[in-house]
């Protein structure tokens, strides 16, 4: 009898190691703290454990795995398995999606740029190119235009900017750069200090890191409509992860993706959209609306010498560049 019992015993502690040796576990870099710009990652890795019954779990970390700019780098190691990561913090390591960071693209909402950012995601050329860090895109964290929030002087014309020192990053930077402004890349867990100890004077940015990265504490003016462009911050996971799932697995991840983001667009034009203006009017900040003609000459002198540089150098890359940008810019015009 205690023999019998003891080999149970040894049976049952047997299949309880089996049944944890087959649960599938996920490290995910992200930075920062959890915020508008990290719920699609928050939901996807909720959604994938209530559809494999807690089978495949993701644990998330906001800077204890890798510095944000090496998230990419991470990944090509299999440090982790998922990362969040932003195109312009390295463009040379992953230029393909760059042309989604192009300045006065005319993107009008959340929904576009997913739809433009997972049609660039699945372009062959797009593919390899970010095979080279063995890793797949899997989805965007899409983000609103961005505008600039600054201390000091307050800027009345695009005119006003020249000579001022701005965290903007990608084709942002090179947007701010043709109105004389200095563009200074920097992670955004950078910004706050370099803005306090006065490194910067402005910064780009959507509205949800202002008021996550603190850039409103000591801010007094805010563009409203400048609208230079946005940047492209994917989802990727790690090529020998994402073959190692079982299908049921891979199908939980893959299924989950557009509600995720669903959530992830609810989430940023209800709650983030919702506290910016009080935001903004709770501390006084001078709100600056540029005219029609400023905006106009704006977008002259930036957008078509960015377009023409951005295809020049990526052709030369090898990469089918102007097909790329005509991808882009036809399914906006298609849009409009």
């Amino acid at each position: 009898m205690k023999s019998t019992l003891k080999l149970a015993t040894v049976a049952g502690l047997s299949l309880a190691f089996a049944t944890e040796a087959m649960a599938t576990e996920w490290n995910v870099s992200l930075w920062g703290k959890r915020r508008a710009f990290t719920e699609n990652v928050e939901k996807l890795a909720e959604l994938v454990s209530e559809k494999t019954n807690g089978e495949f779990t993701m644990n998330i970390s906001y800077g204890g795995l890798s510095n944000n700019r090496e998230n990419l780098d991470g990944i090509s190691i299999g440090a982790f398995e998922m990362a969040q990561f932003c195109a312009g913090y390295h463009r040379d390591k992953n230029p393909s999606i760059t042309v989604l960071e192009l300045p006065f693209l005319g993107v009008s909402s959340l929904e576009q740029e997913i739809e433009l950012s997972m049609a660039v995601y699945q372009h062959p050329a797009v593919v390899k190119d970010l095979g080279r860090w063995n890793a797949t895109l899997l989805m965007p964290s899409p983000l609103p235009q961005y505008n600039i929030v600054g201390t000091g002087d307050v800027p009345h014309t695009v005119e006003d900017f020249a000579g001022m020192t701005v965290r903007a990053t990608g084709g942002i930077g090179n947007a701010m750069e043709t109105v004389g402004a200095v563009p200074t890349s920097m992670s955004a867990t950078e910004v706050r200090q370099a803005m306090d100890s006065g490194v910067i004077k402005a910064v780009a940015f959507a509205p949800h890191a202002h008021m996550s990265f603190g850039t409103v504490e000591n801010a007094n003016w805010w563009t409203t409509n400048l609208n230079p462009g946005t940047v492209n911050c994917p989802v990727v996971v790690n090529n020998d992860a994402l073959e190692f799932l079982t299908d049921a697995e891979r199908e939980a991840l893959m299924s989950s993706v557009d509600e995720a983001l669903a959530y992830y667009v609810d989430e940023y034009n209800t709650k983030t959209m919702s506290a910016w203006g009080p935001t903004l009017e709770e501390r006084g900040i001078t709100q600056v609306t540029f005219s029609d003609e400023e905006l106009a000459a704006f977008k002259t002198a930036a957008a078509e010498p960015a377009a023409q540089a951005w295809i020049e150098a990526n052709t030369a890359r090898g990469l089918p560049a102007q097909e790329l940008y005509d991808m882009v810019t036809g399914m906006i015009a298609d849009s409009k």
